[in-house]
């Protein structure tokens, strides 16, 4: 079972830097590339582009709690969630080595 994940590809795990403005400042956030793809997918959803998805959430995110302590924690715990409601709305989504190794 192991290998499902450690055979991930390296560039899926190396972390990029992007530039952006969140509430009219310039700032830059550090995520690893699979996360980077996973708000992509998030914002196509929205039909918002990345950085106004981000600043959207960071926006709701300062209304509702004030202060944003460690927001590169919270969008990889957004993307998470995201994951985990879009897997229990698709049935049986298992993937087939999960299956063959649980067999």
């Amino acid at each position: 079972m192991c290998q499902i994940y450690a055979g991930t590809e390296p560039a899926r795990y190396d972390s990029e830097a992007r530039s952006l403005r969140i509430r009219g400042y310039v700032t830059s956030i550090r995520l690893e590339n699979e996360f980077w793809s996973i708000l992509e997918e998030m914002a196509d959803e929205t039909a918002s582009s990345t950085p106004e998805l981000i600043n959207t959430l960071y926006t709701e995110v300062h209304q509702n709690f004030g202060e944003v302590r460690n927001f590169t924690s919270f969008l990889r715990t957004a993307c998470t969630i995201y994951l985990t409601r879009k897997e229990a709305a698709q049935p049986d989504t298992e993937p087939e080595q999960m299956r063959v190794a649980s067999a």
